[in-house]
């Protein structure tokens, strides 16, 4: 498994000609909890978003993201049903978390990808506050079956239950 936010922030390498494309600024998810790409650092003040779309990504390392060519390097269609994890106005990091019968499991602070050019996320990091954090750790609760991500939450099924997170970052 990889955090997404071990992935924000890496180059954006071109495998053909070396060059980087730009930076991992966020991811993009859909409402099935797929990454479908990864939003780049936009260059220009009031440049278009670009983004790389997951299926042309080679491969995830701790130094770098590789694609290909540069020609992966797509424009964000804005009218997408997507969100970002980090940024944007609609951002999962900082949603909380709550079950249907109404119990708030934590606060959305990062996301869990399965196996390397896996898309679908596994798991949620889960904050309870920055207090907390220091004493306790943050908590981990795998993706259930149904999970809605609404306007102000994501809602989860009744017996949905955080564990604490993992101690790995990457298995894959």
């Amino acid at each position: 498994m990889r955090r997404a936010q071990d992935i924000i922030g890496l180059p954006v390498i071109e495998i053909k000609a070396g060059k980087q494309l730009g930076t991992a600024a966020d991811l993009l998810i859909d409402r099935e909890w797929n990454v479908q790409g990864v939003l780049l650092e936009s260059k220009l003040w009031f440049g278009s978003p670009r983004f790389v779309p997951w299926e042309a990504i080679v491969a995830f390392g701790s130094d770098a993201v590789t694609v290909q060519n540069g020609q992966a390097v797509r424009p964000l269609d804005e009218s997408a049903d997507l969100v970002c994890l980090s940024s944007g106005a609609s951002r999962l990091r900082g949603m909380p978390v709550i079950t249907v019968n109404g119990e708030q499991l934590g606060l959305v602070e990062d996301v869990y990808i399965g196996d390397q050019l896996d898309k679908k996320i596994v798991g949620y990091e889960l904050s309870d506050g920055f207090l907390s954090d220091l004493k306790e750790g943050r908590k981990w609760l795998p993706t259930p079956e149904t999970a809605t991500f609404g306007e102000d939450a994501v809602i989860v099924p009744v017996h949905s239950a955080p564990s604490r997170t993992p101690s790995f970052h990457e298995t894959g």
